[in-house]
């Protein structure tokens, strides 16, 4: 069962350290409706990740999920570079998360049909709540590429510097073609062709362009699947775990 063990830490990784990236627009939004939207989306990341982690001490034997989640080394961490970037501007944080809400999205419909009762009960779940984070971000998507030319220009511009970062999204785990044979998960690769016609047809109508594949280095994407992480992981693992390394013993 590693392979469903290494899967489930990499979505809730996934989940965790952007929900941690989301927070940090708390107060920061450029607007009071998305200063509450990414607030809120925060929240229910975490939350979807604490879920992840759940499964993995009742089924796997793993830590509690506040010690999975604030108690371990850089490189025991299995996100994807995607979600520690650094927020940047609004533009690269609404792009980043119209990028990792659909495959999110997918994958837990993907997943709703799984195999292991587990995740597959988890799931269901979740997609309702990322039904919400799709259409706050396919919204403002369309409604900025097809807004000022300004606007349009920094929303391809945002594409084009995050796009390469999210085909990192669908680097191979553990011991792959198991969980493809035992009908727990179909597999990255079909994902990922999902995903590419999903968010397709968001940006035509948003008046977008996908980058050329063929012109991205695939080094820049992966390696955060096997604790192969950018420079802003650690200073972000350090800020986030702050309160909980003063005292490990703390029942909160």
């Amino acid at each position: 069962m590693q392979a469903v063990k290494d899967l489930i830490f990499r979505m809730g990784d996934d989940q965790l350290i952007i929900g941690h990236r989301h927070s940090e627009w708390t107060g920061l939004g450029p607007i009071m409706e998305e200063d509450i939207a990414l607030s809120s989306m925060a929240q229910d990341k975490i939350g979807h990740a604490l879920a992840n982690y759940s499964i993995l001490e009742k089924h796997f034997q793993e830590q509690k999920p506040d010690t999975l989640a604030f108690n371990r080394n850089e490189k025991d961490y299995r996100c994807t570079h995607l979600v520690e970037l650094p927020n940047g501007e609004y533009d690269f944080s609404l792009m980043r998360q119209f990028l990792f809400d659909h495959a999110e999205w997918l994958r837990n419909d993907l997943l709703s049909n799984s195999s292991f009762e587990p995740l597959k009960n988890l799931s269901k779940k979740i997609k309702g709540e990322l039904k919400y984070h799709l259409l706050h971000a396919d919204t403002w998507v369309v409604q900025l590429g097809n807004g000022t030319e300004e606007s349009h220009a920094r929303m391809q511009t945002a594409l084009n510097d995050v796009f390469p970062f999210a085909l990192g999204l669908f680097e191979e785990g553990v011991n792959e073609n198991e969980l493809i044979d035992q009908n727990i998960f179909v597999g990255e690769k079909k994902l990922q062709s999902l995903w590419e016609e999903s968010i397709s047809e968001i940006l035509v109508k948003a008046h977008l362009r996908l980058p050329d594949t063929k012109t991205i280095a695939l080094e820049k994407s992966f390696g955060g699947r096997k604790g192969y992480h950018t420079e802003h992981l650690q200073p972000l693992l350090t800020e986030m775990v702050e309160v909980f390394s003063t005292d490990l013993n703390a029942s909160w």
